[in-house]
């Protein structure tokens, strides 16, 4: 069975995002760029999988400019067996993601699709649903823990109030929670091994899919500075603050 895995090349979570001066975006000029964490996450379980002679190969796929390669290579050096960038300069969108990703599901033939649960970048939260319908398979969100039986897979999935189990039939769409596992370290040699490794390159243009944004961003800002707290001589002025501010 193939598995497909979707990453996304994103600001390094260690890094604090700056907002441009006119507020048109985030600026992204210098600043360190790796894998999508929760991306990292589904790669991590794809391999696993492949380790314990579930899957048969893992194919990691991204989408964005050049430099979208080095979450590729990311993903090689963990135990993805090939690589696949769909390159484009334009603003991607979750629509206009889960078109070219499923133009690539066709080609490929998945057994089982596994993407984050969202993306720290934007938090939208959709690439993974949106792709289930175009390609018309079941889904399972937010999981944690995911067990495949024959052409059946069991997703424990995150949900407000604990935890929700779904059973789905093969092929399938995952998207991945933090609880699913941890990722492996990279050791150095397979970091330069996959350096060497081919990524495919598709243009975006000829797939002949629209992915045009249909979201206009007006504006971006940074959040208002926290309020600092206050004192109380006593509990009885705690609770007067609490029910005034539960009246506010």
């Amino acid at each position: 069975m193939k598995v497909l895995v979707a990453v996304k090349h994103v600001v390094d979570y260690n890094i604090k995002p700056r907002v441009k001066p006119d507020g048109s975006d985030v600026d992204i000029a210098g600043v360190k760029l790796s894998i999508n964490p929760f991306d990292e996450i589904a790669v991590e379980e794809a391999v696993r999988l492949k380790e314990r002679g579930v899957a048969t190969e893992v194919i990691a796929v991204t989408i964005g400019k050049a430099n979208s390669q080095d979450s590729l290579r990311h993903a090689l050096a963990m135990g993805a067996d090939k690589a696949i960038l769909i390159e484009t300069e334009a603003e991607m969108q979750p629509l206009g993601v889960a078109k070219l990703l499923k133009s690539v599901v066709e080609r490929e033939q998945p057994g089982l699709i596994i993407l984050g649960k969202q993306a720290i970048d934007d938090d939208l939260g959709q690439t993974g649903q949106m792709l289930a319908a175009l390609v018309n398979v079941g889904q399972g969100t937010f999981a944690s823990i995911i067990d495949i039986k024959g052409d059946e897979i069991e997703v424990t999935r995150e949900i407000d109030g604990g935890t929700d189990v779904v059973a789905l039939k093969l092929p399938a769409v995952v998207t991945t929670d933090l609880r699913l596992n941890e990722p492996r370290f990279i050791k150095l040699p397979n970091l330069m091994m996959a350096k060497k490794k081919p990524v495919e390159t598709i243009k975006a243009d000829d797939l002949g899919v629209d992915f045009n944004p249909r979201l206009k961003q007006l504006k971006v800002a940074d959040p208002e500075p926290r309020k600092p707290g206050i004192k109380v001589a006593n509990v009885a002025e705690l609770v007067e603050k609490l029910r005034l501010a539960e009246v506010l």
